[in-house]
Formats: C-alpha cells, structure tokens, sequence
C-alpha cells in the first residue's frame, strides 16, 4: 500500500475537531507529553507548576506545551496571581478520542472529539455494556455489530416508553388542571 492509500486511511471523524493526524501520533509517541496530557485532565497548570511535577526544565516543557497547543489538544489563558504578572495556564477543553487499528489488511486512526463525556453520564449495566461492544468493534471483532443492534432496539424502545409515560403524564396534568378552573 502506498503512502497515498496509508494517508486517506487516516481520517478525522469529527470535522469540528481541527487535530492533524501527524500531531497526534507524534504526540501520543511521547511519554513527556503523554505524562504532560495526564496532569492536565485533572485541573489546569501553568508551566513552572508542570515542571515541577514532572522534574523537568521548563524550556523542555514549553515546548512540549507549544506543540500540543498548536495541535489543538491543549489551550491556554492568561489568569491574575496575587502577587506578580499573569501566569500562563493550560488545560484540556475537550476530550478526543483516539483509536487505531493496525491490522494485515488495516491501517486505520480515527480521532473525534468525544462528545459523550463520561463523568457526566449515569453509570451502570447498559452504559459498561455499550463501551464493551465498542472496544469489541475497535479491536475487529464485527460480530458485536448484531450485538450493538439489538442494544439500539433495545434503547430505542425504551425511549419511545418513556415518551409515552411523559405524554401521558402531561396529558393527564393538563386534564387536571382544567377541571380545577
């Protein structure tokens, strides 16, 4: 296969997600930054802060910085301290999802932002099931796709259910409401 046909095999899902795939694979490729990605998802920093936890020169982390922000993986805001000038801070503002499948007939990275950010949704049988049948399917294992149907049948109807149950209960409220006046 060509370098060509390897390339269009590399897509963005999610075209409101400006990542180059390169930057990514460069990004993922190290562990300073995978290190650097790991302390900021759990609350911004600035780069002394980095730095200090990671015991390495801020120049190295700057850059490191530079790069992930360039990629659109990180962002930065200038926030007032106390004392002295405002500091530079970074964060994650969103999640990004990154799969790869590497395979003898599939070169494939697929990376979308992550819409469904899973602090917020409920736990639970049906969510730990879903996320199951989709690492199935990234890793090749297609059989779960009928599996996957039938969970969307599945929630499908359980939707229309509760769609009913709140028409109903508005209906019955409203017919309650007008026999009061």
């Amino acid at each position: 296969m060509s370098e060509k046909e390897n390339n269009q095999n590399i897509k963005n899902e999610n075209s409101n997600l400006d990542v180059d795939m390169d930057d990514i694979l460069d990004i993922m490729g190290s562990r300073t930054r995978r290190e650097i990605i790991n302390l900021l998802r759990e609350e911004p920093m600035f780069v002394s802060e980095i730095s200090n936890q990671l015991n390495i020169g801020q120049k190295a982390v700057i850059e490191h910085l530079r790069a992930m922000e360039e990629a659109g993986i990180l962002k930065s805001s200038y926030k007032k301290i106390m004392r002295g000038r405002p500091r530079k801070y970074y964060d994650m503002p969103n999640d990004i999802t990154v799969n790869i499948i590497i395979s003898q007939n599939i070169f494939d990275v697929n990376v979308s932002e992550d819409k469904l950010n899973q602090k917020q949704l409920p736990s639970g049988d049906e969510w730990s099931r879903l996320l199951d049948l989709e690492k199935k399917i990234d890793q090749g294992h297609y059989e779960a796709v009928r599996e996957l149907e039938g969970q969307i049948r599945l929630y499908k109807n359980l939707l229309e259910r509760a769609e009913y149950i709140l028409e109903r209960t508005f209906k019955e409220r409203k017919e309650k409401d007008h026999k009061e006046y």
